[in-house]
């Protein structure tokens, strides 16, 4: 979806533009803040104008109109009451929620302390959702291996090496897709991607993964004169989109018996950072590293996983629920 600027007031569009200019934010990222923003400015206008609080969608009250003066009187507890609606009304979870406030935090703080349009920021002791911790889904090592020997498909040298970097080095959907030839270094065995926030990192290569990408590198054909240097083609011979991608991991899952299970790209992901604390003797920080993670705060799932693993290892001993027969003796010192 499009940021539409003509139907959003000069002071959102600014705050949108200083956003994308400054901050380094994705282009996904700026328009989630932009649909937030732009949500809570037509919730506070149907919560404040009397001719829109009867409307079924939010979506058709405009803003165009809104002045800044609207946004002076905005209190803590009117913020509080976005988050009940959003949650009760349009039942966004801790994660969506979580974003919301970020958005709001930005929104105001940029309109506060940057442009100063207003003179308090109400975000100021605004508190953000705890998020329900889960333990992440993932396949075994045994689940990983069947899914790349039962692969079958009318590109088997690219769709094995699409799956064979996603398990092996941990990469998001976004950054998998953008690689470049120019990207990889075959001869020290690593590769540049381009993470959230436009964060570039290295991710180092096995033998499986340099294996995969020659044998794909092969047959990778372009029309004569083409200077594509996207790593990953469609059909077409242009670079693979993110829904494509997707497509190739639902069928090898269908293949291997593992669809509908709620496994996707991301899972993957998931399976590669799992597999490598299981198996590699890999920590925290250096698993961070591995997957771009901004914090080891977000990497520490894994270890709760590890754990997780150890107690249902435990839990499934044939001697887990086993009791102890009282010897007559005991039972009649119980009785005394």
């Amino acid at each position: 979806m499009e940021i539409d600027r003509t139907q959003c007031p000069d002071f959102f569009l600014d705050y949108i533009l200083y956003i994308t200019v400054t901050k380094s934010l994705s282009s996904r990222t700026v328009q989630e803040y932009y649909l937030d923003i732009r949500m809570f400015l037509k919730y506070l206008r149907m919560m404040r104008d009397s001719q829109y609080q009867n409307t079924d969608n939010l979506h058709e009250i405009p803003i165009k109109d809104m002045q800044i003066s609207e946004l002076e009187s905005v209190t803590l507890q009117d913020l509080y009451n976005y988050l009940y609606y959003v949650t009760e009304e349009r039942e966004n979870h801790d994660r969506a929620r979580g974003r919301k406030v970020s958005a709001l935090r930005s929104f105001f703080g940029y309109l506060c302390h940057h442009q100063n349009l207003i003179s308090h920021d109400p975000t100021e002791r605004l508190e953000l959702p705890s998020p329900k911790k889960t333990l992440p889904r993932y396949l075994t090592l045994e689940e990983s291996q069947h899914l790349l020997q039962s692969l079958d498909t009318a590109y088997p040298e690219r769709d094995y090496c699409i799956l064979t970097i996603f398990l092996n080095c941990g990469v998001r959907l976004s950054e998998l897709v953008g690689l470049n030839l120019s990207d990889i270094n075959f001869k020290e065995a690593k590769m540049r991607v381009l993470g959230k926030g436009s964060k570039e990192r290295m991710v180092y290569l096995n033998d499986a993964c340099i294996s995969a990408l020659n044998a794909y590198l092969q047959v990778r054909e372009l029309p004569e004169g083409s200077a594509e240097d996207a790593v990953f083609l469609s059909k077409r011979h242009t670079r693979i989109s993110k829904r494509r991608v997707q497509q190739i991991v639902e069928t090898a899952l269908n293949q291997a018996d593992l669809g509908g299970q709620g496994y996707s790209t991301h899972k993957l992901r998931h399976t590669a950072a799992t597999l490598m604390y299981q198996y590699g003797n890999v920590d925290a920080l250096t698993l961070k590293e591995v997957l771009g993670h901004a914090s080891t705060s977000t990497t520490e799932i894994y270890t709760h996983l590890s754990n997780q693993i150890l107690k249902n290892a435990t839990d499934s001993s044939p001697l887990a629920h086993f009791e102890k027969k009282k010897q007559e003796g005991e039972k009649e010192n119980q009785g005394e």
